[in-house]
């Protein structure tokens, strides 16, 4: 038999990432009222893999000093309401293999 294969653990790969955030967000939340008032689920704390919204005292937080520039928030936010876009040149997610 061969060797059992090492199970991978998300948060681990994720540390080796780094990332040169810019001052201006590269991610909107186009209409907070509307991740207040419509969205019962706050799908976008669930499918991004880097935990960058949270929801907190009753309003969404983007944290994109994390995003891994995925595009899984523009296309998974049932009502449309987040913005994406690439950062500026030099900034954003670093990928490290390891």
């Amino acid at each position: 038999m061969g060797k059992k294969a090492k199970e991978v653990n998300v948060d681990d790969k994720l540390y080796l990432n780094r990332f040169k955030a810019d001052e201006k967000s590269h991610l909107t939340i186009i209409d907070p009222e509307i991740c207040r008032d419509k969205c019962t689920n706050k799908d976008c704390t669930v499918f991004c893999p880097a935990k960058v919204y949270e929801w907190r005292d009753g309003r969404i937080m983007v944290g994109f000093e994390g995003c891994l520039e995925c595009g899984a928030c523009r296309i998974a936010c049932p009502h449309k309401n987040i913005e994406w876009s690439y950062p500026r040149g030099g900034y954003g997610v670093q990928f490290k293999l390891a």
